[in-house]
This record gives C-alpha cells, sequence and structure tokens, in this order.
C-alpha cells in the first residue's frame, strides 16, 4: 500500500487521477502532494480543490513519496525530469503516463536503474471510469506492477500489455472517450436542427450511449451482430446507416485511430534512450 504519491504535472489527468484516488477513498489529501513547472495559479487550485499539499519546491514535493507520477506534457518531460533528478531515490517507483514516452528513456534520464511503470489512463479517471493500459519497465518487478494495478483499479479498469502496443492504446483508450464526446457534439446538433428540446436530446443520447454500452460489455453478440440485429431492410436505421458509410464514417474512425498512435509515435521519437 503506498503511503506518499507525488504528481509532477498539475494539468487535467493529474487532476482526473486525484480526485478519483480522493473519491474511492484509496488514499487522503495529505498523503498527495504535487509541484509543477511554473504555474503557481494551478497549484493553489488542487489545493484548495482537493486539501492536497503542492509545492513549487520540487525536492519538498517529492521528499518521502512511495511514486512519483509524472503527468507534465511530453515537451516537458527532459525540465521536468531535470528538476527532479538530484531527489529521486532508487527506493521510489516511477510512474509515467506520458503519451510516447517510453520507460526506457525516464530510466536513462535519471540515470538510475529504478522501477518504472508506464501507464495511459484517460480523463474518465475523474468518475472512476477509466480504462487504464500498464506496461513495465525493465527495473520493474511484478509486486510494482501489483501496485500500480491497484492505485489504477480506484478509478477504473486496468489491463497490462507490452509496452511496444502502447502507442495504439493511447490512441485508442486514452484519447477514444474524446471520440464519443465528438459523436454526441453531433448527435445533439442533429437534435436541436430538428427543434427538439435540448434537455430531452442530451438525456436520451446519454442513455443510448450508456445502454450501448452495457450491450456491449454484457451481450454474447460482437458490436457488428449488434448493429445488424437493429438494423431491419428498409427501415430508419438502415437509413441512416447507409448514410454513414456514404460519408465513410467507419474508414474515418479507423484512420483517426491511426493517425493518433502515429503521433504518439512521432512524440516518442524525441525521447529516445541515449546509446
Amino acid at each position: 500500500m503506498f503511503e506518499k504519491v507525488a504528481f509532477v504535472g498539475g494539468g487535467s489527468i493529474a487532476e482526473a487521477m486525484i480526485s478519483g484516488i480522493l473519491v474511492k477513498g484509496f488514499l487522503r489529501p495529505d498523503q498527495i502532494s504535487a509541484t509543477n513547472k511554473s504555474n503557481k495559479a494551478r497549484l493553489d487550485y488542487l489545493s484548495k480543490s482537493y486539501g492536497i499539499s503542492c509545492n513549487a519546491d520540487k525536492k519538498e514535493a517529492i521528499a518521502g513519496a512511495d511514486v512519483i507520477i509524472l503527468t507534465m506534457k511530453p515537451a516537458d518531460i527532459s525540465d521536468a525530469i531535470n528538476d527532479i533528478k538530484p531527489y529521486v531515490q532508487l527506493n521510489q517507483l516511477i510512474i509515467t503516463v506520458l503519451a510516447g514516452v517510453s520507460t526506457g528513456y525516464i530510466a536513462d534520464a535519471l540515470g538510475l536503474e529504478i522501477p518504472v511503470i508506464r501507464a495511459m489512463p484517460n480523463t474518465s479517471a475523474t468518475i472512476g471510469y477509466s480504462a487504464t493500459a500498464i506496461s513495465a519497465g525493465k527495473y520493474a518487478t511484478s509486486d510494482h506492477v501489483q501496485q500500480v494495478e491497484l492505485l489504477f483499479s480506484t478509478i477504473g479498469t486496468t489491463t497490462k500489455v507490452d509496452e511496444k502496443d502502447m502507442h495504439t492504446i493511447t490512441a485508442l483508450s486514452g484519447s477514444g472517450p474524446a471520440y464519443f464526446y465528438y459523436t454526441v457534439e453531433s448527435m445533439e446538433a442533429a437534435a436541436a436542427e430538428a427543434g427538439l428540446d435540448e434537455t430531452i436530446a442530451k438525456e436520451l443520447i446519454i442513455q443510448t450511449l450508456v445502454g450501448a454500452a452495457e450491450m456491449l460489455k454484457s451481450s454474447k453478440y460482437t458490436p457488428r451482430e449488434l448493429r445488424k440485429n437493429i438494423t431491419s431492410p428498409g427501415g430508419t436505421t438502415q437509413a441512416g446507416v447507409e448514410i454513414l458509410e456514404k460519408y465513410n464514417y467507419q474508414e474515418a474512425l479507423i484512420a483517426c485511430i491511426k493517425r493518433a498512435a502515429e503521433r504518439s509515435e512521432e512524440l516518442g521519437s524525441a525521447f529516445q534512450i541515449k546509446k
């Protein structure tokens, strides 16, 4: 069980994790600290909102932490590591949630044979519904992995994966909520154009999405079979699906995920392990 967790970076994913962890009661506010590059207003907000300890002093922020979670933007990783490097101890566990940044790069940049675990949660962590993929670095043990699984299980589900698959997973589940939100935006726009009350439309769309997710989770049928089961020949669903096909909806979504995965690889190419 972790006694203290330190977040380096205080953006949206850090806040989502902090909120989820506290809501689930996995840690108390006094067991969580946070620091960031230079945004004092953000640290003040996190401290006031969640009662956690926030400190611009990197040494103070990570002192005594069992786990250091790196949540800054990938572009800031080099500076962040340089800032904390003098204070990191070998008995600490590093967790990185940065898109494209490998566990090997983190250990190499710290200059330590330190356990690093890479995780890819999503912002649904705020309400305990994140889908988090986890992969272990060279120096991480099975015990480390189990501890990290326990930590992330407080904010949703966890799945162990090979690190080589993380680019695709980043595009799929890390960015995935945005694709669904975009779809809901479109459905709301269609409802508004048809003159449907905004509140009624929102309730119906959300419940439809929740119901579809539950069907996918509990049904023995594949997504394709579920779709065909409600697509009667000559019916309304078929008419709608034909328009999606006309506009290459499926191809667009596949291309979307491929491009997001490529972007993860591009981000990672800037952080190659030093030889």
